[in-house]
């Protein structure tokens, strides 16, 4: 037994070594050998090592570059990313999207359908019928595939693939990344939607640049995704953020969770929506009332040219965001706010709504001067499914995998 725990030990350590090496190559490079020797405090010898199995597994390169003194021109390391490509999910509550990246998340090709599904066995079939074409159709372009990673509305446990809840159907447990993984033979990573946005804006977006944030989206639902120490903030059970069940209004309308007055029945496109509707029904003037198909964008489009029903609803639905963002505000301390969602499109408005309600709510020496911004990854809907890709790289679990194995063979 002790013997065995030896060897798990001795084998996370190698893990985690080859990580700490890889990630600040990925993060920093181009880097030399005794930069990364320096900054990780590991012995010259385990970086040299490490750096040579990472060289003839073409994961990193070596570089030349320009000696400062004009002398020899020193080696540094980057990544090596147009070898190994990932394929990336966002699973709708009525459509697909499908990307093919490379390890540097550089978008080579996508496609979106229209998918509907009642139950977890249609989703199922659709899911890896979809899949399977889309590798069908681009295999000239797959080199070495080395992951699939998959977002969906719900509850997932995101060291498992797990799904426990999806609030559109419902769904038992649903061992997704092991049912991928079994059917496609390559390393799978399933997450909430939400999650992987606020990811994904942590490594290539908005909270690039601070180690702690909050990430609000307004969609078909109301929520969030909060980054501590760079890192997605998790419960016991693998889930957090679940902003749009704060309750705002004890005598608001009932919510789907079966609470009256969440966030999430005023602050989500479908509950302005139908506000408006409401307001307009009630004979009061705005421009919209010539408005076909009433949308988020249409409400947008008419607050931003002065139509002043439109500006009070999407007041009210800032000034409730506000409310439920200082909470989490006190809670977190975050260094940055990211709004995500069609409601950008006003975020003059919307984002002066928040702000003046996180300054009454909250404290000050955590709201003094903290940022709120929009999203710039909400367009790609894919984003968040490779972030998780990208986390097991960095934190080495898909890194190891890949250091061991020759190679994983293209699925067609």
């Amino acid at each position: 037994m002790m013997t065995g725990g030896q060897i798990g030990n001795v084998d996370l350590v190698k893990q985690l070594n080859s990580a700490v090496v890889y990630r600040l190559i990925d993060q920093q490079g181009p880097i030399s050998r005794i930069q990364v020797a320096e900054i990780s405090h590991l012995a010259p010898a385990s970086v040299t090592k490490i750096t040579r199995q990472l060289l003839e597994r073409g994961l990193i390169k070596e570089v030349a570059q320009q000696a400062s003194t004009g002398g020899r021109r020193a080696i540094s390391l980057t990544t090596e990313s147009t070898g190994f490509h990932a394929i990336a999910v966002r699973l709708g509550r009525n459509y697909i999207e499908i990307t093919l990246y490379d390890l540097a998340g550089t978008f080579i090709v996508g496609h979106t359908d229209q998918f509907t599904y009642a139950n977890q066995d249609q989703l199922l079939d659709g899911l890896l019928t979809r899949i399977q074409q889309f590798i069908k159709n681009h295999e000239s372009l797959l080199k070495e595939w080395v992951a699939l990673g998959i977002t969906l509305p719900g509850l997932i446990d995101p060291e498992t693939g797990i799904v426990e809840y999806m609030p559109n159907i419902e769904v038992k447990n649903l061992p997704l990344a092991d049912i991928i993984q079994a059917h496609f033979y390559v390393a799978c990573f399933v997450g909430n939607d939400i999650r992987g946005l606020a990811l994904a804006e942590h490594y290539f977006g908005a909270s690039q640049d601070c180690r702690d944030s909050i990430l609000v989206s307004v969609h078909h639902g109301t929520g969030a995704g909060i980054i501590v120490n760079s890192q997605v903030f998790l419960g016991h059970n693998r889930n957090v953020g679940e902003i749009g069940h704060i309750q705002i209004d004890p005598l608001g309308v009932k919510c789907q969770c079966g609470n009256f007055g969440c966030l999430e029945t005023v602050a989500s496109e479908p509950a302005m929506i139908q506000h408006v509707k409401s307001l307009l029904s009630q004979g009061y003037p705005s421009s919209l009332q010539t408005v076909d198909n009433l949308s988020m964008l249409s409400i947008c489009y008419a607050a931003n040219h002065g139509d002043e029903l439109a500006r009070q609803v999407l007041i009210n639905v800032g000034t409730q965001l506000g409310k439920a963002l200082a909470m989490t505000i006190n809670l977190f301390n975050p260094q940055k706010i990211v709004i995500a969602g069609n409601i950008v499109h006003s975020q003059q408005i919307i984002f002066s709504a928040i702000r003046r309600c996180i300054e009454t709510q909250s404290l000050s020496t955590f709201n003094k001067d903290l940022p709120i911004v929009a999203s710039e990854l909400y367009s790609q809907p894919t984003i968040g499914a490779f972030s998780m890709i990208k986390r097991a790289m960095l934190n080495g679990d898909l890194l190891q995998k890949l250091l061991e194995d020759n190679t994983i063979d293209i699925i067609a």
